[in-house]
């Protein structure tokens, strides 16, 4: 059983349409919406989510994901807006559920206790790029 150490938290995520003020051409719908488990994405099925709307959002993502300070704007601050003028698209970013992920489901370097970071060798790196099928630089 893993270590409490080698675990953390996060955020499932849903970005939600709020909103739209102004014409989508692609066909938004209020309450339309995007998951974020751990690292994957998915819709519902049928549907379909716009990517210029999506890529406003995706940058904030792994923010708000993890907890932060109560004060900080990533706490506070929820909804993005669709780079398209025209369509004026608003979604809000809600954390739906708490998930508790371990260190090595996600990662390929070697976790350590008490917090150090295992520094990186030139060895490991091309192990972890081969297991990973990850060329080198």
């Amino acid at each position: 059983m893993a270590s409490r150490r080698a675990t953390f938290i996060l955020y499932d995520l849903e970005v939600v349409v709020e909103r739209i003020e102004g014409e989508c051409t692609c066909r938004m719908r209020i309450g339309d919406r995007v998951r974020l488990r751990s690292g994957k994405l998915s819709l519902p099925a049928g549907r379909d989510f716009c990517l210029y709307a999506l890529q406003a959002a995706i940058p904030l993502l792994p923010a708000k994901q993890r907890a932060g300070q109560p004060a900080d704007w990533m706490e506070t601050d929820t909804r993005v807006t669709c780079p398209d003028p025209a369509c004026r698209l608003i979604m809000r970013i809600d954390r739906v559920a708490r998930r508790t992920l371990r260190h090595d489901d996600v990662s390929t370097v070697a976790y350590r206790t008490g917090g150090e970071r295992r520094r990186s060798s030139p060895e490991r790196d091309r192990t972890a790029r081969r297991r990973t099928g990850q060329r080198g630089r």
